[in-house]
Order: structure tokens, then sequence, then C-alpha cells
């Protein structure tokens, strides 16, 4: 449990203060090591919140790295679920 926490604040202070790059690694192996790691979508929405802005090629829509990390979230776990070796 405290592995996660100090996951989910290493992921906060990179999306603050780190390029994306960073942040996008970072919650990827995080969503991957752990069991449904929402902090890494909740984080994203709160990047989106502070450093977002509309995007012509998206509708207008401001919370693109939120959407993309759910469903991305999404998708890793299903395909750990399939994965015979992943516990």
């Amino acid at each position: 449990m405290a592995l996660r926490i100090l996951a989910s604040v290493i992921l906060l202070v990179s999306i603050i203060f780190m390029p994306f790059w960073v942040s996008i690694v970072l919650a990827l192996a995080g969503m991957i090591y752990f069991a449904v790691f929402w902090e890494a979508a909740v984080l994203f929405l709160l990047s989106d919140l502070l450093f977002g802005v509309k995007e012509a090629k998206f509708s207008g829509l401001i919370f693109i790295s939120f959407v993309a990390a759910a469903m991305v979230l999404i998708m890793v776990e299903i395909v750990k679920k399939r994965l015979k070796f992943y516990s």
C-alpha cells in the first residue's frame, strides 16, 4: 500500500514539474505494475485542469489526456486479465 501511495505522489510531482512524456511513461508503468491504477487517470484529469487547452483536432475537447489515460487503463486491465502469467 505504501508503494502505491509513493507511486501516486511521484506521478503527481512528474505531472506538475516534469515534461509530459515522463508522466506518460510513469503512468503506464503504474498501470502495468499495480492492479487498477485509477490514480493515473485522476492525475491526468488534474493535468488537464491545470494545463489543458481546447484542441481543434478533437472538437474542442479539453480533457484529452484524461480520456486517453482512462482508455489505456481499461485496455491494460483487459490485457492483464487475459495474460496467463500475470497474477
